[in-house]
């Protein structure tokens, strides 16, 4: 163990960054002593970053497999980004590096392995044994373009269809071509005097292998004799195809057709289509043909032994159909039914019970991937519901617009959370099991609850149980439920700031131990919430109106950096609390034409009675009014204390500290006002501000007047402004993202948009963008017991606040005695004056005892208010009591503060500067957190040009700098959080939440900690043949498809027409994807694993065939005993 003191500060600085970081440590009257000095033991081996897994939808899907043996789902993305599912808590990530989008997937079934076809005509051969899959083999075609895959069922050869209509052959296991090619000409000849156009199916048939089936654009359907090397038959119509379909006994397949038609083809009758159907088309009486109707985009078939064959179709609808949402159909004998989907359905597959295609397919449900969710039907239950989905893939259900991550939560919350959240379930979802059911979790030891809280655009909060590298849904808040809802654009009050999304969540806080919820709204709203397990109706919704507003205009900024200049104070700039004007309970605003909006909230809270089911309860509603004509700023930084019964909040005109216990108000300030009168800052009055325009809704932009155009968009898109070079376009960037707060664009929806468009040019004057940026908001708050004054010996509850400018404030608060008093006596509170200033905005604040121990805000356990009283004395009784503790001689504190370009350690009460560090010069932080390590404290930083850092308690050292993730979209930027323990997570895209550890312990435990992908499971057996078809040649035919297209056979394949890519995943590039020993370890488990298996499977085989011999034996001797004496005539 290594002690730190001023002396040896430098000594354990690392390199830092040289673009980033830059540190420096000085002397200051209140340093620790040689003797005094803090033991540390965070040190550098400690961390390690690597991401963990990724959660949610895939973000815009692509395509769909599915291994029936192993019960294994894949989907591909347009990025090229690949996620498999098994049963639930069992998925994984990995991405193609070309960043190409998927076309298809093809599992080799009940072999680990998976082949993705690419847009960039390459093909790759993923391994799925290992907990990280890795691409064994890629091959990348230079001359065609791939358009179509097929990979029979127990075959390794590969077939791959072109855009030119040509079909080539490749080897699974070595990824090399065969020299066999069936050429489009060859295979229509004649039929037709024009291209083909692209190849869109290909399949053999179930009875025969050696016949395959090939379906080309225009229409024509091949059936290619494989041995003889030509076409048997050719199925000519005149509608282009888009997906073909096998009966399973290979006398007759399924076409679907651009006009909606579903054509029937008997395979020996080639002239015309044996049946012609248009599903949805009008049947005219006359006897001509339907309507046509929109393309069937896909057709499958599939036959039941005991009764009729099921057709399930995408697309197909009629026309005069507009505005109807997307439909899969479901045509089982005479029924018909149509089933409406919430999204356009990108692919679809039925699952079936036998792997066979030559075998009655036993069809049991369909998998629907639509572009924002998937869905799953029970096609065994009348209606056909869809099972309960056991993945956590609602995360977009509606946009994220804040996201908070607790780790090592009390035990108690989770099943506290799902006890509530249980009863908000759905009814009327299939009661089997969920189908995707392969895999087996991880084995970690990883035990520690972890709660992750995301707000939404509309209004809801989600509760989510992330322990163990899984996540569920636990439970949802409706905050929309307090405010009467306008029923069209007509109702719509003239007192909006907002046109979309008015109930946004902009930011929350949460207090684990008492339960507590605070969350602020883009409506300049807060909404106290207190957590119940009884159900309550409020007669009345507790509302508090707060008139916010500033006398003074933008001010100066003081030096940012730090350093004190006495002046002469301003007049007329500090105020105190008994000055605040009485909070108002009832409106009683005018929004008349005659004058300007003024003591009118932005929304309505409901007036009739609200229900409340259990869970958490509205305790208090607070609104901000409009001022003179003036909309209320949006609220910027939001804490909440239980054990004081106080909530506080902030925005760019001040701060308000409300009692939710009395509900009342207690400090109305502006920013100004919190700089005492001595204050040692110049402090410059300006002119009133003007009355500014509405902005929009958590807008990014510079300016509000451009929000509808200025939306979260990914600066790496294309630009509507040509005058705006790449240069201009990355400073308007990160200008938007230094605009604290959290504010992001008026409809955070846009971020599903897939045609992203760039920042666009600001309209704004060059004076208004000046005029806020150097506005002071209040941008953090921390309640904690400290020193207010420098003269005080004793702690007493404080607040921390912190603002845009880099001052530290420090806040006094007076509570009356506990119980009955508590209710009648007012609470005190006074400014006390600034503490520190830092250089740029401040982001978060701790306090730490003499030992670098962290001192977390004071806090009530949680009890219920609606129990019985019983209950809530047992509860109260259990409530700790914090002795007041005092300093002799010494600072017995230090104070943690972090801005987005430094950090300083002051000791307290002196309220010395002990250590600084300079986070970054040419960068800044987007978010830092105080967290627990190992046994320790340190500040967690994420920062604009993608670096993590970590930081040492109290001395700062850095202990981590990894150039992680550039920022390149407002959705990292606030949704980024880190938290204890080393575990950190953002949205990686609309609808994914990607967790990362900057933990060493985690990511040398991972391996253990990540589910297995791949079980081993013994291939159904093959339908039996039956006695007469083994007799007379019927059933299945065989074929040697090496004999075919083997090279002794083919030949060699053209090099120039693929180039073969050695992948990293092979067996010696397996150590690259597992780390350390624990990897080597599972891999060797595994290894062992399947050979035992396989062993005893070859043992239960030897058995059964040894039982058999001496059974065949047994007959043979007494056929041989019973004949032995007749003569050959009595036979």
């Amino acid at each position: 163990m290594k002690k730190f003191n001023i002396r040896k500060v430098l000594d354990g600085l690392t390199a830092a960054s040289s673009s980033s970081s830059s540190s420096s440590a000085a002397a200051q009257p209140g340093t620790p002593r040689e003797n005094d000095a803090v033991q540390e033991t965070l040190q550098s081996e400690h961390f390690q970053l690597c991401k963990t897994v990724r959660h949610g939808f895939p973000y815009q899907p692509s395509s769909m497999a599915f291994d029936p043996v192993q019960k294994i789902l894949a989907v591909g993305t347009q990025t090229g980004a690949l996620r498999l599912f098994g049963r639930a808590g069992v998925e994984c990530y990995c991405q193609h590096e070309s960043g190409a989008a998927v076309i298809q997937l093809q599992f080799l079934i009940n072999e680990g392995a998976l082949v993705s076809a690419l847009a960039d005509d390459s093909i790759h051969l993923w391994n799925l044994r290992q907990k990280i899959p890795a691409i064994l083999h890629s091959l990348k075609f230079n001359r065609e373009r791939i358009t179509y895959c097929h990979l029979p069922f127990q075959s390794k050869w590969l077939y791959i269809g072109t855009e030119r209509g040509n079909i080539h052959i490749v080897n699974v296991e070595s990824f090399t071509l065969s020299g066999y090619v069936i050429m489009w000409n060859k295979a229509i000849e004649l039929s037709t005097k024009t291209h083909p156009g692209p190849v869109v199916h290909i399949s053999d048939n179930p009875m025969d292998e050696g016949k395959l089936l090939i379906g080309f654009e225009c229409g024509v359907v091949v059936l290619w004799d494989l041995k003889s090397k030509k076409a048997d038959y050719r199925y000519t119509y005149d509608e282009a195809i888009h997906s073909v379909a096998w009966h399973h006994e290979g006398k007759q397949f399924v076409c679907s057709h651009s006009d909606g038609t579903l054509t029937t083809w008997n395979i020996r009758a080639p002239a015309k289509p044996g049946q012609i159907i248009t599903p949805h088309g009008k049947q005219p009486k006359d006897g001509k043909k339907p309507e046509p109707c929109k393309p069937i985009l896909k057709v499958e078939y599939k036959t039941t032994r005991a009764g009729d064959p099921f057709m399930v179709l995408s697309g197909g609808l009629s026309y005069d159909t507009v505005g109807r949402r997307a439909c899969l159909t479901v045509m089982h004998g005479k029924s018909t039914a149509v089933l409406e989907m919430d999204y356009p359905i990108v692919d679809f597959l039925t699952l079936c019970e036998t792997p066979y295609p030559n075998d009655f397919q036993e069809p049991y449900a369909v998998v629907v991937l639509l572009e924002k969710d998937l869905v799953v039907i029970d096609l065994g239950q009348i209606g056909y519901p869809i099972f309960e989905n056991p993945y956590p893939l609602t995360v977009h259900e509606s946009p994220v617009t804040c996201c908070e991550y607790f780790a090592d939560c009390p035990a108690e919350l989770i099943p506290a959370l799902y006890s509530v959240g249980s009863r908000q379930k759905r009814q009327g979802y299939s009661k089997k099991e969920w189908p995707i059911s392969g895999g087996n979790w991880g084995q970690g030891t990883q035990s520690y609850p972890e709660i992750i809280i995301t707000g939404h655009a509309d209004g809801s909060i989600k509760f989510w149980d992330a322990s163990a590298l899984m996540l569920q849904v636990l439970y949802k808040l409706k905050t929309a439920k307090v405010f009467e809802r306008a029923r069209g654009k007509e109702e719509k009050s003239g007192a909006d700031i907002v046109e979309e999304d008015p109930f946004a969540i902009q930011t929350l806080s949460w207090c684990p131990e008492s339960r507590m919820l605070c969350v602020a709204g883009v409506s300049a709203h807060v909404i106290v919430y207190r957590f119940s397990k009884q159900e309550v109706t409020s007669e009345v919704v507790q509302l508090l109106e707060v008139r916010m507003q500033c006398d003074f205009g933008d001010v100066d900024s003081p030096d940012p950096g730090g350093e004190q200049t006495p002046t002469l104070p301003v007049p007329g700039a500090s105020s105190s609390p008994q000055e605040v004007e009485p909070p108002t309970l009832l409106s009683t605003g005018s929004n008349s034409s005659d004058g300007p909006r003024d003591n009118i909230p932005c929304l309505q809270v409901r007036s009739s009675p609200l229900k409340q089911s259990p869970g958490y309860q509205v305790e208090l509603v607070i609104q901000l009014v409009w001022v003179s004509g003036e909309p209320p700023q949006q609220i910027t930084s939001l804490a909440i204390n239980s054990s004081y019964g106080l909530v506080v909040f902030g925005n760019s005109n001040g701060l308000a500290v409300v009692d939710y216990l009395q509900k009342t108000l207690l400090l109305n300030m502006g920013t100004l006002e919190l700089y005492s009168p001595s204050e040692p800052y110049q402090r410059q009055p300006c002119s009133p501000r003007k009355t500014r325009q509405p902005s929009g809704a958590l807008c990014d932009s510079v300016d509000g007047s451009n929000a509808s155009e200025d939306r979260c968009k990914s600066p790496t898109s294309g630009s509507t402004s040509p005058c705006n070079s790449d240069e201009e376009r990355k400073q308007k960037f990160i200008e938007k993202v230094k605009l604290k707060g959290r504010r992001f664009s008026k409809t955070v929806a846009s971020d599903f948009d897939a045609k992203d468009v760039s920042f666009t040019r600001s309209r704004s004057s060059s004076v208004t963008s000046i005029e806020r940026e150097s506005r002071e908001v209040i941008s953090s708050f921390h309640f904690c017991e400290s020193f207010p004054r420098k003269t005080d010996t004793m702690v007493s509850p404080c607040l921390l606040v912190g603002t845009t400018q880099g001052s530290v404030m420090m806040v006094a608060v007076s509570l009356p005695p506990g119980g009955d008093q508590r209710m009648q006596q007012p609470v005190g509170v006074s400014s006390c004056g600034t503490l520190v200033r830092l250089k740029g905005g401040i982001l978060t604040m701790a306090l730490l005892d003499s030992t670098a121990t962290l001192l977390p805000p004071s806090y009530e356990p949680w009890y219920d208010t609606n129990a019985s009283d019983e209950e809530k004395e047992r509860s109260r009784k259990r409530r700790p009591a914090s002795p007041p503790s005092s300093h002799e001689g010494h600072d017995p504190q230090f104070a943690v503060l972090c801005s987005d370009k430094q950090a300083k350690v002051v000791a307290m009460p002196s309220q010395t500067r002990i250590y600084k560090h300079n986070i970054t010069e040419t960068s800044f932080v987007l978010r830092a957190d105080v967290v627990q390590m190992a046994g320790a404290n340190c500040i967690a930083c994420f920062c604009a040009n993608g670096h993590i850092m970590t930081l040492s308690l109290p001395s700062l050292r850095p202990l981590l700098d990894v150039n992680y993730l550039p920022l390149t979209d407002m959705r990292i930027a606030r949704t980024f959080c880190f938290s204890n323990l080393g575990q950190a997570l953002y949205l990686t895209s609309p609808t994914e939440v990607q967790r990362i550890t900057y933990s060493q312990e985690t990511c040398d435990n991972l391996q253990e900690m990540l589910s297995e992908l791949f079980t081993p499971v013994e291939t159904p057996e093959a339908p039996n043949r039956g006695f007469f078809k083994g007799l007379f040649g019927g059933g299945a035919q065989s074929l040697d498809r090496e004999d075919l297209f083997g090279e002794t056979a083919a030949g060699k394949a053209s090099r120039s027409l693929a180039q073969h890519i050695p992948g990293p995943g092979g067996m010696e590039g397996m150590k690259g994807a597992a780390s350390g020993v624990v990897g080597d370890l599972a891999r060797a488990r595994i290894a062992l694993d399947e050979r035992g298996q396989k062993l005893g499977e070859l043992e239960e085989r030897t058995a059964g065939m040894m039982a058999s011999a001496e059974s065949f034996s047994k007959h043979a001797h007494d056929m041989m005993l019973k004949y032995k004496d007749k003569k050959w005539y009595q036979l």
